[in-house]
């Protein structure tokens, strides 16, 4: 630890819990921003939760699916079976970033994909879509102690049912890919599901729980409202908007790190 990092962390109000890889927890009276500050520079790589108060497990357990529970993005590896997986993927990575708008991102996206035989999900799905480390040990660990899971995504239900029922979630939210004749149409069936969708989700479960302690975890911009809503907002190996807006983050750990950081056994 840095002589910084020391200083602060003597001196704190905030709650900061690491594993690197032991389990560090410091309390002290300086904003959490400053905290934060001297926890990145003392630990650059590390698995990090701050809190106003000591974590507990929560009520309400809310996830982004791609890149945070799978460790793929899946209209990526759709893309390859229409030969257009550098293009896509590249569409993506900005829209993750937060350098395009989401829903016309999306929008383009999947108008080039017109066309494909609907086959090639089932191909995706099989061959290509594998659940992160820890990612079903997360969702059974928060459910063995009460907790309601929902996956909400941007990604597709056509991929989403499947990892979500997977995984052991209690509910999916997600986008729809229309399918006509076999082949997809290059649009979407229903309502865009985007960042607002995601931290609307968050708050209807929080709510219908009395206002239930939270949990999100995500990676990307589309991810920041839901994240920014938590009451524990957890950045897992994120792009850098995402991980500035969040409570905590993964960057070396697995998911189960999430229940260590939440003092939980799993």
């Amino acid at each position: 630890m840095s002589a910084r990092a020391e200083a602060v962390a003597r001196t704190v109000p905030v709650t900061v819990t690491r594993l690197a890889p032991d389990m560090v927890e410091f309390v002290s009276e300086v904003p959490t921003a400053t905290l934060r500050e001297a926890v990145e520079a003392g630990f650059p790589a590390c698995d990090c939760l701050l809190s106003a108060e000591r974590p507990e497990l929560p009520a309400v357990f809310v996830s982004d699916m791609d890149s945070t529970m799978i460790g793929q993005e899946c209209i990526d590896e759709l893309a390859d079976f229409a030969g257009l997986k550098p293009q896509i993927a590249a569409i993506t990575d900005r829209a993750m970033r937060g350098e395009l708008d989401f829903a016309a991102a999306l929008r383009e996206r999947v108008g080039l994909l017109a066309g494909l035989e609907e086959s090639a999900i089932a191909r995706t799905l099989a061959e290509r879509i594998r659940p992160v480390a820890g990612a079903a040990e997360l969702v059974r660990g928060l459910k063995a102690a009460g907790c309601r899971t929902v996956l909400v995504t941007g990604g597709f239900h056509q991929f989403a049912d499947a990892v979500g029922a997977q995984l052991g979630f209690d509910h999916v939210v997600a986008n729809r890919l229309e399918i006509a004749g076999g082949r997809l149409t290059g649009a979407l069936d229903g309502p865009i599901v985007d960042s607002a969708t995601k931290r609307a989700v968050l708050l209807a479960k929080a709510d219908r729980a009395g206002g239930a302690t939270t949990l999100a975890t995500g990676d990307g911009a589309n991810d920041i409202p839901m994240l920014e809503a938590a009451t524990y907002g957890i950045a897992y190996r994120a792009k850098p908007a995402a991980r500035a807006a969040a409570d905590g983050w993964l960057d070396r750990g697995d998911l189960t790190n999430v229940l260590r950081l939440l003092d939980a056994a799993y």
